[in-house]
């Protein structure tokens, strides 16, 4: 597993320890004797679509997605063809009432992350059909070090956190420097009871827009079947 060499130099310190080291061990591992999910070429999408010199916007996801063909490294995002999950449906019902973006007819979130947005898991694997089976084994410590990373630069960057597992990453983060959007997740658990009508895309528009920044184009094209 090699992270993208846009990142190398933010990341080097953490990869040269031992306990990522054995987390490489264990996750190729699983791959050879597990079906393992997103494909192992596709472990680092997130960071390799966003470099760190162009991430604007960070939203933090949990676990990959765990059925067959959803997964593809990016938080919340399915390739084309898949159809959307719950939780991005009701991503798309916000977006909806926020902004007035029709729903698309794919869940393919790569051209958020083309305008700097870090669709980021604090999980990077799981297995197949298995929620949380990659939990604790050294992701979370490795995740961290890239939230740090962007915490730690100059430009100020919003970051995006929906629900408890995520607010829990609120001491990383410099909320002098930086702005934090942070409402229930978009999960039909909890979509009722915060999410839905918490307005964070016109909410990270707005910030992006008062740093002098452009805003981010929310409303995805459709793809050709």
């Amino acid at each position: 597993m090699l992270i993208p060499e846009s990142w190398q130099a933010a990341l080097s310190s953490e990869t040269s320890k031992p306990y990522f080291q054995d987390l490489v061990k264990f996750v190729e591992g699983e791959y050879q004797t597990n079906q393992v999910f997103p494909p192992q070429e596709d472990v680092f999408n997130a960071l390799s679509a966003t470099p760190p010199d162009q991430v604007r916007v960070v939203i933090l996801g949990q676990d990959p997605y765990h059925d067959d063909g959803q997964a593809h490294g990016m938080a919340f995002s399915v390739r084309p063809g898949i159809k959307p999950p719950p939780s991005l449906v009701n991503m798309f019902k916000e977006l909806g009432d926020d902004l007035q973006c029709k729903v698309p007819n794919n869940g393919y979130l790569v051209p958020w992350a083309q305008q700097g947005v870090l669709l980021l898991n604090t999980v990077l694997t799981v297995r197949a059909h298995e929620p949380n089976s990659h939990k604790g084994r050294g992701w979370e410590t490795f995740t961290d070090a890239v939230l740090r990373s962007v915490n730690d630069r100059s430009t100020p960057a919003i970051f995006v956190l929906w629900g408890n597992p995520a607010q829990k990453k609120l001491k990383l983060i410099d909320a002098s420097r930086h702005t934090i959007i942070k409402s229930a997740h978009p999960s039909p658990l909890s979509a009722r009871t915060g999410f839905f009508g918490s307005r964070p895309f016109s909410q990270i528009n707005a910030a992006l827009t008062a740093a002098g920044g452009s805003p981010i184009d929310w409303q995805l094209p459709d793809i050709a079947r």
